[in-house]
């Protein structure tokens, strides 16, 4: 599995399947567990049909972690190639959210937590370290 990054705007936006938010909140990044998982995550999901790529970010922060009132900023576009499969794209966002409300009642989020660091248990332990580091490395730019 490989993991490229490109400039924000340099990919056709019609090609963005997915984002993905850095999300901190507290001073303390955001990670979540589906409830069919044992693993964490970096908030994010699936763009749906003719849904903008921020509005995914925006969506999916809300309804994985309730957030209610935070920022929105892109970072990179991030793309995933599986050995020999078609590569697929998504959108890196970091979040500062100040307000966290409940969870919808129907979420398939089971847990939210608070780090300083990535956890250990991931469910996407190829991908996730590289976006986690991509995000650091653009807010260390003076990005966000």
């Amino acid at each position: 599995m490989q993991v490229q990054f490109y400039e924000s705007n340099t990919v056709e936006d019609s090609l963005l399947k997915f984002a993905v938010i850095f999300a901190k909140y507290q001073g303390m990044d955001i990670y979540v567990r589906h409830k069919a998982r044992r693993t964490w995550e970096i908030p994010g999901g699936r763009r749906e049909l003719n849904e903008a790529i921020d509005e995914t970010a925006r969506r999916e922060l809300y309804e994985e972690t309730g957030a209610r009132s935070f920022s929105m900023i892109p970072l990179s576009i991030y793309s995933v190639t599986h050995d020999g499969s078609e590569e697929s794209f998504g959108a890196l966002y970091y979040s500062e959210v100040t307000e966290i409300g409940e969870l919808m009642s129907d979420s398939e989020i089971g847990e939210i937590c608070f780090l300083n660091e990535l956890p250990e248990e991931l469910t996407y332990p190829a991908i996730q370290p590289e976006l986690y580091r991509r995000a650091l490395k653009e807010l260390s730019r003076g990005i966000g």
